[in-house]
């Protein structure tokens, strides 16, 4: 049963629909469907590497004396860091990259070597 308001009351005339009496039916909730995600990728590893690059900023916030905005544009790249050998080229590496910050760099450098140590590169998803 629809009602429509009169051009007094409204500018524009409405319609509202009413239940018919005797009738309970709730309204549809829509359901969600659930979609199929060919590519999965390891939660536990997309966490650890959301904390790192948290991690990162903080101490590069620190490191610039800045904010997060005014760090000048570098980008540590993770998974070019674990596609290198050694431990050695992977500090030099940072360090290249942290070339005009004037405070000290060794325990950033260092630190973050410890946690990517054992970490899985991301750009290859796991497949389950």
């Amino acid at each position: 049963m629809a009602a429509v308001t009169s051009p007094e009351t409204s500018p524009q005339p409405r319609v509202y629909f009413q239940t018919p009496a005797g009738t309970t039916e709730e309204p549809e909730i829509p359901v969600r469907k659930q979609g199929r995600v060919t590519v999965k990728y390891d939660r536990k590893e997309l966490r650890k590497r959301l904390n790192l690059e948290e991690w990162i900023i903080d101490q590069l916030t620190d490191l610039y004396d800045c904010e997060e905005e005014a760090i000048p544009e570098l980008e540590i790249d993770v998974d070019e860091l674990l596609d290198m050998p050694s431990d050695v080229e992977r500090a030099t590496r940072v360090k290249e990259l942290l070339v005009d910050c004037f405070k000290p760099t060794e325990d950033f450098v260092s630190e973050l070597l410890n946690k990517i140590r054992g970490m899985q590169k991301l750009s290859t998803p796991q497949k389950k």
